[in-house]
């Protein structure tokens, strides 16, 4: 035991040895005994409310492919975090969230600031969620925690720490581990899954956001390719795993039981690796798979298996199970080349004087860079995002996995600082709805203090656009609430310290956008556009 050795120092000598050293936060009073004399080899990356807190994380453990350190504030700050906390859990995103709880001596008395049933709070959406029993435990807690958040599936985990705990005395943590992060399918049943694709007739491969976070977009399209399959990209995505301009993507396979099971006709055998089968919404129903159709599902999450309505199932890490199907497959070049996705790509002969979403995909098609990743979350205009801006390199496009909105704008932050932590250059583009942006706009302050080169682009049609498709859809007409008339998104954002600008056409967007990529800071364009009725 070195001299004043605390149970802090020695978590965050631990936390150094995990590299857990960039902390996302928005402190308490009950977390300052943690934060106290902040190390300088530590980052605190401050966030304006906790929603915010946890989208920054996740995105940012999302692109350095290691867990992020989230700190909120007690119980309130908990429940602030977890609508993006949701988006964590489905997107596997490994998170150690912690919290101050009261000091031990007052707890039993219910007292100001104390997080009751602590450990409650956070379910079902973590993995693992604790108070330790002795604050001699936290450390080893950290280390549980780290474990708990790494091993697949991945996800967030909890911990609730009393205040007084850090300033006990404690020698050394000697007990550090490591641990495995994927693990292989079981070789004689993948071998069972590989035969069956050879005799296929007409294979279909759909390919969920599992493939791209295991690393496995080249193993995808090496296999696609062998196999001369069909491509299409699952329900929902929140991480593309496909290139969406190969001549073998036929575009997304639908939301509906029935837009599914309508697009999978004609195919013998489908492969779903990598996703749910499937993220269902809206309700439309129909055969969950057409006549004639079997289905093979390959997954890393046994929650995920167990919870398909069809298919035979296979647990493994999805790279892995690709890499080795690859081997085991036979040649499919005697099979008819599918038709690739249609991209009609119409537009207005004379340019609208409200741009239409294709009008503005079309104008950003013409300035995105090639490396550019974009964030998305405009929710009505996803099928026009696919066929004017296809993500066509791994790790470049990413969405919320849960469907509340509120995480693009702060994710397009955890994006640029994970890219700027592993030394990238790239630009970040946000496209986000007018309504989604105002979830958590105040994420872009922490945007514009850190200088990231993030452009975003909002689309202001004045409506909750998506919400008026599904009305449309279930045949509720009358909601209240739809429309959003009054919001001046520029000047919001120029208040927040950005770079802000309204325009009208997309010669004025290809302009600000071009100038936006060498602006040094956040840029905020508003696109005021018609709205657009969603693809259900």
């Amino acid at each position: 035991m070195t001299e004043n050795s605390t149970v802090r120092s020695v978590t965050f000598d631990l936390l150094r040895i995990l590299k857990l050293t960039t902390v996302f936060g928005n402190p308490g009073s009950t977390e300052q005994p943690f934060l106290q004399d902040f190390p300088e080899d530590f980052a605190y990356v401050l966030a304006l409310q906790e929603a915010s807190v946890i989208a920054m994380a996740d995105a940012f453990a999302q692109v350095t492919r290691r867990p992020a350190l989230v700190n909120v504030h007690s119980s309130a700050g908990l429940g602030n975090a977890v609508g993006n906390l949701v988006a964590a859990h489905h997107g596997n995103t490994p998170l150690i969230i912690t919290s101050g709880q009261q000091h031990r001596e007052l707890v039993i008395g219910e007292p100001y600031l104390g997080n009751r049933e602590a450990t409650t709070l956070p379910k079902p959406w973590v993995k693992w969620s604790y108070e330790p029993a002795r604050a001699e435990d936290v450390p080893e807690a950290f280390m549980r925690a780290y474990a708990e958040a790494l091993q697949p599936p991945a996800g967030p985990v909890y911990l609730s720490i009393p205040m007084d705990d850090w300033k006990r005395p404690l020698s050394g943590f000697a007990r550090v581990r490591t641990v495995s992060d994927r693990f292989a399918p079981d070789p004689e049943r993948l071998r069972g899954f590989a035969d069956r694709l050879s005799a296929s007739r007409r294979p279909a491969l759909v390919f969920g956001p599992e493939v791209d976070r295991s690393g496995g977009w080249d193993a995808a399209v090496a296999l696609a390719e062998k196999l001369r399959a069909s491509v299409y990209g699952a329900p929902l995505l929140d991480r593309a795993s496909f290139p969406e301009n190969h001549p073998l993507f036929g575009g997304p396979l639908g939301m509906s039981v029935k837009t599914i099971g309508d697009r999978l006709a004609g195919h013998d055998l489908a492969a779903v690796i990598g996703a749910e089968v499937f993220r269902y919404y809206p309700y439309v129903p129909g055969d969950y798979l057409p006549e004639g159709t079997e289905l093979l599902h390959l997954t890393g999450d046994p929650e995920v298996a167990a919870a398909a309505r069809v298919g035979d199932s296979l647990l493994g890490d999805p790279r892995m199970a690709i890499e080795l199907l690859l081997d085991m497959v036979a040649e499919g070049s005697a099979r008819t080349a599918p038709e690739p996705m249609a991209r009609p790509r119409e537009l207005p002969r004379v340019p609208n004087s409200t741009l239409t979403p294709p009008e503005v995909f079309a104008a950003l098609s013409r300035v995105r860079p090639p490396d550019a990743v974009i964030v998305n979350e405009s929710t009505s205009t996803m099928a026009q995002q696919v066929e004017w801006l296809p993500t066509v390199r791994s790790g470049s496009f990413f969405a919320t996995a849960s469907g509340g909105i509120g995480w693009g704008t702060p994710a397009a932050v955890g994006v640029a600082l994970g890219d700027r932590d592993r030394g990238v250059e790239r630009p970040v583009v946000g496209l986000i709805g007018d309504g989604s942006f105002q979830y958590s706009v105040q994420a872009i302050w922490t945007a514009a203090q850190h200088s990231l080169p993030i452009v975003y682009v909002v689309m202001r049609n004045h409506e909750y656009s998506i919400l008026k498709s599904f009305a449309v859809l279930e045949e509720t007409p009358g909601v209240p609430g739809l429309d959003l008339p009054g919001l001046d998104i520029a000047s919001v954002a120029r208040g927040f310290g950005c770079r802000a600008v309204d325009v009208e056409t997309t010669q004025d967007l290809e302009r600000e956008f071009k100038a936006a990529l060498t602006a040094g800071t956040t840029t905020v364009i508003v696109v005021p556009t018609q709205p657009q009725k969603a693809m259900l």
